[in-house]
């Protein structure tokens, strides 16, 4: 879709160093958005030039949540493109080229200076209550000096040589124009002397060299954009378009999110992708809540489809104010969509889950008869997918599986054990003769039975509750009967009313 914007060409570029943060997936997010919206293209760049945080499951991670969210790639390290390859350290040969091409036209220097080299020239600056940073020293060696270092057995990195006049003015479309004093940006290394560039010349080279038209980065990049500016007038060429994102901030709107899972107050926060995919929240929820996150579909609607917020999303609409992360907005979003999903689709969401956590198998719960009859009876009850495994686990177990270690638990409301034993040895005998075993013709004859027994409905019902869940919340009691079928109910009544009975000797 296009409302007459030219084709976006837009990367997500992550650092395989850590798992997928929910900053980084908003940030995938509004890229995709913004590709879709114009009729360009996603792209899925690695960035692996730090080879000594590299996270071998990292990778992974990322792929799966991006996957998860829906956001596929239309190039990338595994489907590949006209521009790969699209892992930067398989990309070094481009990097050391392009570093020889800005040495040749004077816009970047060999430096030979050595760790000490450089920790004496910071304390000796500090000491001189001057800002640590480096000094230019060997931006004019001449070629005898360079040869007598080379001979050293010295291995230079390579220093991009910053303008020292002048203004570098660097324009972001939320943001309006950046401006810093050229001379302030001290000549950084740009290839590291084992031949691997820094992320500064990596990220420029493959922009261009991949024709990305639009760059979205979280604010924290800010700093580094007249840098790259630089960078693109020493190569001369057309710096992409600019977005710094504004960060996502903590829930009590009091500094960046974290980047870790924490609890404050008993509630927990999570952080990263696979938290909220293992905490049972949907795609389609993080999708519309993401979306609103820095970004908003209507002041006047909270829920809206993918394919709406394709239609409407304009990188020029981000805001560029950080916002705190509203998580109950996320729950109830999560609640919305599992309210409105397809009991089929919402079966086949459950499965893994419960699967897990029951240790069950899911190709035999997504065939299993009873889970289509759970569903109506929690889904208004459910904000996260493992909501529901404590408010079902007891459909699938056997009679014998089913605790009564506090047997107190089965007495009624206002009545004795005495009576709570009564009534389950009363309803056993309806549960196992009535001729329909059906919701209606099961509590039309309970009610009969508390009224024939002078006890309150609610007391009466209360003992089979938890004789045939092991809970004293449940889902609807007759439905769960239902579900479960006669043999199975009546057993798990016997074992209560067993349990209750041998309970009520010791008490009386």
């Amino acid at each position: 879709m296009s409302d007459g914007l030219k084709p976006a060409r837009v990367r997500f570029a992550p650092s395989p160093t850590g798992y997928l943060h929910l900053g980084g997936l908003r940030t995938a997010l509004f890229d995709w958005l913004y590709a879709r919206h114009t009729g360009g293209q996603f792209i899925l760049r690695v960035e692996d030039t730090d080879q000594k945080r590299f996270n071998p499951e990292s990778l992974e991670d990322l792929m799966t949540g991006l996957r998860w969210l829906g956001l596929d790639w239309d190039e990338g390290p595994d489907i590949g493109g006209p521009y790969g390859p699209y892992v930067q350290s398989e990309r070094r040969p481009i990097y050391q080229e392009h570093a020889e091409q800005l040495i040749a036209g004077g816009h970047a220097y060999r430096c030979y200076c050595s760790a000490e080299d450089l920790e004496a020239m910071r304390e000796a600056q500090r000491a001189q209550g001057q800002q640590p940073g480096y000094d230019r020293r060997c931006r004019h060696l001449s070629d005898e000096q360079r040869a007598a270092f080379e001979a050293e057995g010295r291995k230079p990195v390579v220093r991009f040589a910053a303008p020292l006049s002048g203004t570098t003015v660097v324009h972001d479309m939320i943001r309006g124009d950046i401006e810093v004093e050229s001379r302030s940006v001290q000549d950084p290394v740009i290839l590291k002397s084992d031949g691997m560039p820094t992320y500064h010349l990596a990220v420029v080279v493959d922009d261009h060299l991949m024709q990305i038209t639009h760059v979205l980065r979280g604010e924290e990049w800010i700093s580094s954009a007249p840098l790259h500016k630089q960078l693109y007038d020493a190569f001369g060429w057309p710096m992409p378009h600019l977005v710094h994102l504004p960060v996502i901030l903590d829930p009590s709107g009091k500094g960046k999110m974290s980047k870790r899972k924490k609890v404050v107050a008993g509630k927990e926060y999570l952080a990263l992708v696979h938290e909220f995919i293992e905490a049972g929240y949907l795609p389609e929820a993080m999708f519309n809540f993401l979306a609103n996150i820095g970004w908003n579909y209507d002041p006047e609607r909270e829920v809206f489809s993918r394919e709406e917020a394709v239609e409407r999303f304009d990188v020029a609409d981000i805001h560029p104010t950080s916002a705190a992360l509203p998580y109950p907005k996320l729950e109830w979003l999560n609640g919305v969509y599992i309210r409105e999903m397809p009991a089929e689709e919402l079966q086949r969401r459950l499965a893994p889950y419960l699967a897990a956590q029951l240790g069950l198998d899911e190709e035999d719960l997504l065939h299993d008869a009873r889970l289509p009859k759970l569903i109506p009876l929690i889904r208004e009850r459910i904000k996260l997918l493992t909501d529901a495994v404590d408010k079902v686990d007891w459909a699938f177990m056997r009679a014998d599986q089913i605790r009564y270690d506090d047997p107190a638990l089965l007495i009624g409301k206002k009545l004795s054990a005495q009576q709570s034993v009564a009534a389950l040895e009363h309803g056993r005998r309806i549960l196992a003769e009535t001729p329909e075993f059906s919701v209606v013709a099961l509590e039309t004859a309970f009610r009969q039975a508390a009224e024939a027994m002078h006890m309150p409905v609610g007391s009466f019902f209360a003992p089979f509750r938890v004789a045939i869940t092991g809970k004293t919340v449940s889902p609807p009691l007759f439905e769960s009967m239902e579900v479960l079928g006669r043999e199975e109910v009546v057993a798990r009544v016997d074992n209560a009313a067993h349990a209750l009975a041998a309970y009520a000797g010791q008490t009386m």
